[in-house]
């Protein structure tokens, strides 16, 4: 388990580039955060560190978005509105967690139960003491 200490958007946009950079063929990452707690602005970092040049923004209506420019494809993927497991199998999301992209997954905890054995979840989470936009992030290695 790692944890970073964030203090402004920038950090946490630079953390998230470093993580694209590092991402493997294959790799899920599901993103746990309140709203407005930075994880567009932690994807979209993981988006540059990919070489993706092109505008990211959260797919809430889509379920997911696809971008393929990058040194890997990327699947953004976004449940929070989904209504049950069933909507993941419409489209097809067995093809992007087990493919050759980079996955990251916001409000994963919707489907646990069909999230792949092995995935790296990445928990952002504010602490207003220490500053409006002061972030903790943890980055654990499941299971």
């Amino acid at each position: 388990m790692k944890i970073i200490e964030t203090y402004n958007t920038g950090e946490t946009f630079e953390l998230g580039r470093q993580i694209g950079q590092q991402a493997k063929a294959g790799e899920v990452y599901t993103l746990i955060g309140d709203l407005g707690v930075g994880k567009t602005v932690l994807t979209q970092g993981v988006a540059a560190g990919l070489g993706i040049e092109e505008p990211v923004n959260s797919p809430t209506f889509t379920i997911v978005q696809i971008y393929e420019e990058g040194r890997l494809p990327f699947y953004h993927f976004d449940v929070y509105r989904i209504g049950d497991v069933e909507e993941m199998d419409e489209i097809g999301y067995e093809d992007y967690f087990y493919g050759d992209g980079v996955c990251l997954i916001e409000w994963a905890g919707l489907i646990e139960e069909i999230l792949p054995e092995t995935y790296r979840r990445i928990t952002i989470e504010k602490d207003l003491d220490k500053g409006f936009d002061y972030r903790r992030i943890t980055i654990e290695e499941l299971p």
